[in-house]
Formats: structure tokens, C-alpha cells, sequence
């Protein structure tokens, strides 16, 4: 009995073991290749991000997201993140001549991507940015891998973005936050309009309303402090990243719509251009009425403001004086 027993075991056991694994295959790219998504049993603590020459580390840290260890991140890009991480799916597989055409004769080289629990890794594979589809990325789990087009169903987003180990994307997108109690001094220049330009200064704990020469008269307090209270947050869209080095020279050539330069108690002083934009609407370039570029002294990229956003601070110069 004994001796049958261990001879249907002998057989049965390759057999299930056989079975299993063909099964595990028939998932619908392969069992190694099914899924890229991130299942903690709690919460992802840590991502990293290495590429050809940079790395990037996001690390919970308490209640909140630091980035390389120096930086609290904007809290939205923590948020796309992680939705990417736990929900993405395959798309579809990417042909050959596809890959070829698009990473290969491109030489387009990955993002690798990990992602921790802890000290465990839940989560690994190679991130390739790409145009060739809407969702802006072809990955693969490993280098020897099918590759294939992910996304976020029910999301017809470009997460292949969200894989950047450019330091400026994970913080905040803001250009001032600033108190009134913080400023020393504020200069806003129209240059379309320079009759309209203004300073404000605080001398001995009272603000002065100056043109761009004297102090002036007869202006309303009230509406100085409610000005210098329009810094304490002024956020831009987003970073222009995917403007080129000649694109991004020939805005900074051009003359500025308006400067405004900002002198704080601490020493420091911020400095932010704006300029004109341009948008294609049936093949004609026309004038951009809800946003405008803009750059600060402090780095050298440009990002995209709206007008919403930096309206309260465009006043002209009557906007002070009562009636």
C-alpha cells in the first residue's frame, strides 16, 4: 500500500508542478511579464529612481514625502506617483520593430525603478520615455523582458512624466510664500506700460508707496497691506521641461512683459520675469491670454504661470489710490 502510494506521488507531483506553471503562463503576457504594479501590504515608503547619469529618492519620512533626503514635495506629485505605482496596467505588447524604431535606434535609455515597503522590495522594472504613444512610456520588468505600453485604466494620463529624477519636479510649484511681515521691499515693473510701475518699501516698520523715483502721497494703506498679502502664496503650473535649449534662450531674449523683484528681511531677494506666450490654434500662432512665462533668478528653468495665479500681483500704479 505504502509502495503505491509513494509511486503515485513520484508521478503526480511533476505533473501538478508542470500544471501550475502552465497555467501561471497563460496569464495574458506571460506569468514573469503580468504585472508591474506595486502590492504593499500597507503603504509604499520609499521609491527610487536611477537613470544613465542621475538618481532621485523619495522617502516617506512621518507623515511626509521627502525628496533625496533635502526637500518636502509637492504633495500632488506624490499622489500621481503612487496611483501609477499601485494601478498600472499593460496596455499592450510593443512589436519589435516598434522597440527598435523607438528605443533602440534612439538610444533612449531607461529609468530603472524601484519601489520599497520598508526595507523590501515590492516593486522593480525599467521605465522608457517615449513619444510614440499617449502614455508616454514603453516598460519593461527586466532588461531581457517583453516590453509593453502601460497605463492607469480609466486614466488617460502620460505617466511615463511621472518618472523623472529631476529634483524640481517633486517640489512644490510655487514662485512666493512670503508674509507681509517677511518683505523688505517690492518692485514691480510694467515694461508695456512703465507709467504703471510702482515700489513699495518698508521704512521704519511702515510701508511706502514710491514710483520708480520719490515716495508718493495720498495713496490707501489699506490697499498696500492687501497687495503684500497677495505673496503669501503664488503657485506656477508646471515646469517647461520639454522646451529645448534654443527655445528656452530665444524666451529670454525677448523683453518682459513685467519683473517683480522682492527684497526680504532675511537678505535674500527673489527676482521673476514674465513673459508673453504664443499658442497654435489651426496652424497659427496667436497670443496666449491664460498663461505666461516666467522664471525667478534663483535656477535657470522656465515654467508656465497662469494668469490666475499672478493677476493679483499685475496692479497698476492707481490701484493704490482711492477712487
Amino acid at each position: 500500500m505504502t509502495r503505491k502510494i509513494f509511486k503515485y506521488l513520484f508521478f503526480s507531483i511533476p505533473v501538478l508542478i508542470l500544471l501550475v506553471y502552465i497555467l501561471n503562463q497563460r496569464s495574458p503576457f506571460g506569468g514573469r511579464n503580468s504585472s508591474f504594479a506595486s502590492r504593499p501590504e500597507k503603504e509604499i515608503t520609499k521609491i527610487i529612481f536611477t537613470s544613465r547619469s542621475a538618481s532621485l529618492i523619495l522617502e516617506k519620512k512621518g507623515e511626509e514625502w521627502i525628496v533625496n533626503n533635502k526637500y518636502e514635495t509637492r504633495k500632488s506629485s506624490i499622489q500621481f506617483i503612487l496611483k501609477i505605482l499601485t494601478e498600472i496596467q499593460i496596455k499592450s505588447p510593443v512589436s519589435p520593430e516598434l522597440y527598435n524604431e523607438e528605443i533602440i535606434n534612439k538610444n533612449v535609455a531607461p529609468v530603472r525603478v524601484r519601489v520599497f515597503e520598508h526595507r523590501k522590495v515590492i516593486g522593480s522594472f525599467l521605465v522608457y520615455k517615449t513619444r510614440s504613444n499617449t502614455f508616454g512610456n514603453i516598460m519593461k520588468m527586466r532588461e531581457g523582458s517583453k516590453p509593453f505600453i502601460v497605463y492607469v485604466p480609466g486614466n488617460e494620463i502620460e505617466i511615463g512624466s511621472a518618472f523623472t529624477v529631476n529634483e524640481l519636479f517633486w517640489l512644490p510649484y510655487t514662485v512666493f510664500s512670503l508674509l507681509p511681515s517677511e518683505i523688505l521691499s517690492v518692485r514691480f515693473e510694467n515694461l508695456t506700460d512703465t507709467g504703471s510701475s510702482f515700489m513699495i518699501k518698508n521704512e521704519n516698520r511702515k510701508f511706502i508707496l514710491y514710483d520708480m523715483k520719490k515716495a508718493l502721497i495720498g495713496w490707501d494703506t489699506s490697499r498696500t497691506i492687501r497687495y503684500l498679502s497677495y505673496f503669501t502664496h503664488v503657485p506656477f503650473e508646471t515646469w517647461a521641461f520639454d522646451l529645448s535649449s534654443d527655445e528656452k534662450e530665444k524666451i529670454k531674449k525677448e523683453v518682459p512683459v513685467y519683473k517683480i523683484s522682492v527684497d526680504k528681511t532675511s537678505g535674500e531677494k527673489i527676482v521673476l520675469t514674465l513673459w508673453g506666450r504664443s499658442v497654435d490654434k489651426n496652424g497659427i500662432k496667436i497670443k496666449d491670454t491664460d498663461r505666461l512665462w516666467g522664471k525667478t533668478d534663483a535656477m535657470d528653468e522656465i515654467f508656465i504661470i497662469r494668469y490666475l495665479d499672478i493677476d493679483p500681483l499685475i496692479k497698476k500704479r492707481s490701484y493704490f489710490f482711492p477712487g
